[in-house]
């Protein structure tokens, strides 16, 4: 692989974080509502459009990995937001991450180097 396919993976995998973490801040602050009042205070939440809005982003950086690489490396290769939102889970919205959790994120991290190991 080459560096910018290096960089817009790197890129694709912080947007992801990003974007969950935004969403997850949002929802935190969201009202013991439902129906159209849960759906203006979605609309109304800076958090949830923040988040949605790096998913736009993610979208068309998505696209131009999928120009290079085939879907079949790229999938799992993206799948490394598994070990990056846990880790941004633990430590930005201190979260409690049991040994679990870190271990099912290492053993995920260890799968997207053997497939990216076949590019």
């Amino acid at each position: 692989m080459n560096g910018w396919i290096v960089f817009w993976f790197a890129l694709s995998v912080v947007c992801d974080v990003a974007g969950q973490l935004c969403l997850k801040r949002g929802a935190d602050d969201l009202p013991d509502a439902s129906g159209a009042t849960l759906a203006l205070a979605t609309l109304r939440s800076g958090w949830v459009l923040g988040g949605c809005a790096i998913y736009i982003a993610e979208i068309f950086i998505w696209l131009r990995i999928l120009a290079e690489v085939p879907l079949s490396i790229a999938f799992p290769i993206a799948s490394l937001n598994f070990l990056g939102v846990t880790l941004a889970s633990a430590l930005v919205l201190k979260e409690r991450v049991v040994l679990r959790q870190w271990l099912g994120a290492f053993l995920i991290t260890c799968g997207v180097v053997v497939v990216a190991h076949t590019a």
